[in-house]
């Protein structure tokens, strides 16, 4: 398997493969209809790394006549549609996703029924591994367990009322209600965890000491296991169906940094092209750059005589595996956006033995040199190519994924205005961010002029971290300069955010009111808790004066509100009272 193969078409290599045991059994036990379901599924491949795998177990509510077809929908679809979710997304906003359908699907067809006990609803719980992580997702009174060093441990709690004559409600479960809360527990696994899955008509007649007697007596088979704990509940009196289903970990994916560095490097970084060469079918028509981390090639695909782009990565970096696993991620995230506003990347031939990818050819300038070509653009030139730059990050943020590296470089500027994200090399990507590496990511990943002040504080980052590049573009565009001025980032990053000092534009430009201003003071807030919460507002604020933010600014102490106009003030004041205390002491 190469670097390629690890993540479909292009992705991180270098993982062991995710290897689990599944034990399941399920019965009517003493009642006449077995109303419980359960299912598992462990891909193959790329998806077994990028979703993990998932098992789940579900309890019809038995004074429902569609008990059964509640249970067994729910484990069903749950499982089909999770595996349906883009790739990028994180397994917590996957799992929401689509339970918050399933629930609305269920409850949906509940209400359509012509009596009530025709509803929809049963217990749910799902047990999701990826990477050496444990998800849990649980509503209703099923049960998920782990049997650890010989240790069991409950992880999930009933979601149920006792009233009198020991009987149970439940407060929780699927097709309940129209809203739907979830119990969502984060668990770091080991290899070798047993994790157990239940209905009530077991763990309420089995004891944890009989649980994991059963468990270690059969061993390897989970499947003799389970039916032992099923029918030892049967015997100790249980009244109701009967379903456990066991989880083992075999192997998790973890990677050695050997290995990685074996498989990104498996593909040839291509020679320097010149004007004529080609590099499989492309041919080669003009050099459009070529320096120390990469060569970018104006080139004619021969095939489908379409114009693209061809980007390279440059042999100095042969043995950086950092910048390489950058350099494949930047495919891999290329594919899976599809909007105007940001640069398609085309596949790659999959046979060819040269690590490179082909974007398409966009005709146009960087935003840099529109900033150069427009040293006093109008505010609505600017408001309009951010309102485009906003709707081309919503792209991102649908897939989960954080830029981290906008700056003008990284724009282009069409002949028609529109603006087109260009680079995705730093782009951090949740659904990969789960995944256990190796490769220690050395931060910052982007340019220390425009990206947000946390990520030189070793965060991560956040979609308000891509409004702050957002707004100091924004900043610049109006007047050629930042908002920020620390000399020496890269290599004196401040141990806090007291440096961030913003500069107010209508000190550069005069031009620019108030309410403007204040608006991109907010968003560009050295402290990601005081920005805007979403690109929308930040636009609003832009387009007309937020009356909370003037009040607020007229409320401030000079000091605060114009702390130069204050100082300026104080110094002519001394000097008035000097001139005056002079003239006294001569008189």
């Amino acid at each position: 398997m190469t670097a390629i193969e690890a993540l479909g078409d292009l992705a991180i290599g270098g993982q062991r493969a995710l290897k689990l045991s599944f034990g399941g059994y399920s019965a009517a036990g003493a009642k006449s209809e077995n109303q419980d379901a359960f299912a598992a599924h462990l891909p193959t491949g790329a998806a077994a790394l990028l979703k993990g795998a998932v098992a789940c177990i579900a309890d019809g509510v038995s004074c429902s006549d569609n008990a059964q077809q509640a249970s067994s929908t729910s484990v069903t679809l749950f499982i089909e549609d999770y595996f349906s979710t883009p790739d990028t997304w994180p397994v917590k906003t996957a799992a929401n996703r689509v339970l918050s359908s399933l629930n609305a699907w269920l409850y949906h067809h509940g209400q359509q029924a012509s009596a009530r006990h025709n509803g929809l609803v049963t217990t749910f719980s799902a047990l999701l591994i990826k990477s050496n992580t444990a998800h849990i997702f649980h509503a209703g009174d099923s049960r998920i367990s782990v049997l650890r060093n010989n240790d069991m441990q409950t992880l999930t709690r009933e979601h149920c009322h006792r009233a009198q004559g020991n009987k149970q409600f439940l407060t929780r479960a699927l097709g309940m209600d129209s809203h739907l809360e979830v119990d969502y527990i984060q668990e770091e696994t080991s290899e070798n965890d047993i994790f157990i899955l239940t209905t009530d008509g077991v763990h309420d007649w089995v004891t944890d000491a009989e649980l994991k007697q059963w468990i270690c007596d059969a061993g390897a088979d989970l499947e003799s296991a389970a039916e032992g704990i099923c029918a030892r509940a049967v015997a100790n009196g249980s009244d109701d169906n009967i379903t456990c289903l066991l989880v083992r970990v075999d192997q998790l994916p973890l990677a050695e940094l050997e290995e990685v560095h074996r498989k990104l490097t498996q593909l040839v970084i291509p020679p320097v092209l010149q004007e004529g060469n080609r590099l499989d079918h492309y041919e080669v028509i003009s050099v459009l750059h070529s320096g120390t981390r990469s060569h970018v090639y104006r080139v004619l695909d021969l095939e489908s005589k379409r114009e693209c782009v061809l980007k390279a990565p440059s042999d100095n970096f042969s043995d950086d595996v950092q910048y390489l696993e950058g350099f494949v991620r930047e495919q891999w995230v290329g594919r899976r956006i599809s909007h105007p506003g940001v640069m398609k990347i085309y596949p790659r031939p999959e046979q060819s033995p040269f690590l490179y990818h082909v974007c398409e050819w966009i005709e146009g300038v960087t935003l840099r040199q529109w900033i150069f070509d427009n040293p006093v653009p109008s505010f609505n030139q600017v408001r309009e190519l951010v309102e485009q730059l906003v709707k081309s990050l919503r792209a991102f943020q649908r897939l989960s994924m954080i830029h981290r590296d906008l700056k003008p470089e990284n724009i282009i500027v069409t002949p028609r205005g529109r603006p087109v994200i260009i680079d995705f090399g730093t782009v951090y990507v949740a659904g990969l961010g789960e995944i256990a590496s190796p490769l220690m990511e050395q931060l910052p990943v982007g340019s220390v002029d425009y990206i947000a002040p946390e990520y030189l504080m070793g965060q991560v980052g956040s979609d308000r971290s891509d409004l702050f590049s957002l707004a100091a573009m924004t900043y610049e565009m109006l007047s050629g300069k930042l908002p920020y001025t620390l000399p020496n980032l890269r290599n004196n990053i401040p141990r806090s955010l007291a440096p961030w000092r913003y500069k107010p534009l209508r000190q550069v430009r005069k031009d620019v009111p108030l309410w403007l201003d204040l608006a991109l003071e907010k968003a560009l807030a050295a402290n990601p808790n005081q920005r805007y919460g979403g690109f929308s507002e930040f636009l609003h604020d832009i387009t007309n004066p937020n009356a909370q933010l003037l009040e607020k600014f007229e409320s401030e102490p000079l000091l605060d509100r114009n702390p130069v106009l204050f100082w300026r003030t104080l110094a002519l004041l001394l000097f008035v009272l000097l001139i005056v205390q002079s003239l006294y002491l001569v008189g």
